[in-house]
């Protein structure tokens, strides 16, 4: 059976009157993906800054491998390689000078340091451009040197902060699928988004998290099983309407609505009997209906249906 990589025991951090991360527990198990998904300020990056060692806890635990980050910090951080959100690189350094520095921070020297600087370089796809400094590099081509540097001593266990934010669809896409190659290498990865299809794709366990709170955890199939057979419905009115949203509300099988930057997302039992509904009201109150899409349950229904808000909030 495979062993628990990370086990998270009531984690909780305060910040002033902000209750960042609320006594949340999990498990990741060696050789997964497992994806903290959830909008901005939920808590993702506070929780894995705890679990990296980056931040203490308030209370609770986490363990790596079964190193204590609060009683044996060292062992446990010695078994991750961490990739944060934000670019951690010096720019007037070339790529291979930067994977050089941070190689002998984590004790690499020698023809060894060279030998896995050049292996990282090849799995990042920048051999032909690490002598370029990095300024001159792409948003996406930084973000897969941030990668990089975080694979340098092999680490068991890979944490990842939202690594493909504003980026361009061709990076997001090479940063995916290095995600799924390491794993079939054998890492444990961690992995936090705000991008449903993302967590989709890439793991085995989801964990959703809003306002510090884990809301639900689980395969894909298991969470989007909460919510039953409900469809999900976004429309775009020819103008806001506070009347058409309340009206649609006490309609029988509506189970909730959500409107986000003039998008409504409403979750039926059953679009079919539903949607013309939706019209005689918008049409009733003189709006019309300019777009309509309609949607399996997936990630974004079971957000919307745990926390009552679309997860683009």
């Amino acid at each position: 059976m495979p062993q628990i990589a990370i086990q998270v025991e009531n984690l909780d951090k305060r910040f002033d009157d902000i209750h960042a991360v609320d006594n949340i527990s999990f498990n990741v198990q060696q050789g997964e993906i497992f994806s903290l998904l959830g909008p901005n300020g939920a808590g993702k990056s506070t929780t894995i800054s705890m679990i990296s060692g980056l931040l203490s806890p308030d209370e609770g635990d986490a363990s790596i491998l079964g190193h204590s980050i609060t009683q044996h910090g060292a062992d446990a951080k010695a078994c991750i390689g961490i990739v944060p959100q934000e670019i951690a690189l010096y720019e007037d350094l070339t790529a291979r000078e930067n994977m050089e520095f941070w190689g002998k921070m984590y004790g690499l020297r020698g023809q060894e340091l060279r030998q896995r600087v050049d292996e990282v370089l090849q799995m990042i796809g920048l051999t032909e451009r690490q002598k370029d400094r990095i300024e001159k590099y792409s948003g996406g081509m930084k973000r897969r040197v941030n990668i990089g540097v975080a694979l340098l001593h092999k680490p068991a266990v890979i944490i990842m902060d939202e690594p493909t934010v504003g980026i361009d669809p061709q990076s997001r896409r090479h940063i995916l699928d290095g995600v799924k190659e390491l794993q079939a290498e054998g890492a444990t990865i961690l992995y936090t988004t705000h991008y449903m299809e993302e967590a989709q794709e890439l793991s085995d366990h989801i964990a959703i998290m809003d306002n510090g709170q884990i809301m639900a955890s689980g395969t894909h199939d298991e969470l989007v099983r909460l919510i039953g057979r409900q469809d999900q419905i976004d429309l775009q009115l020819s103008a806001p309407s506070e009347q058409v949203i309340a009206q649609w509300q006490e309609i029988p099988g509506v189970a909730q609505v959500a409107v986000e930057n003039g998008l409504v997302t409403i979750l039926a039992d059953d679009s079919n009997v539903i949607l013309p509904r939706l019209f005689d009201v918008a049409n009733e109150n003189e709006v019309r209906i300019t777009a309509v899409d309609i949607q399996e349950p997936n990630l974004e229904s079971v957000f919307l249906h745990l926390t009552g808000r679309a997860l683009r909030d």
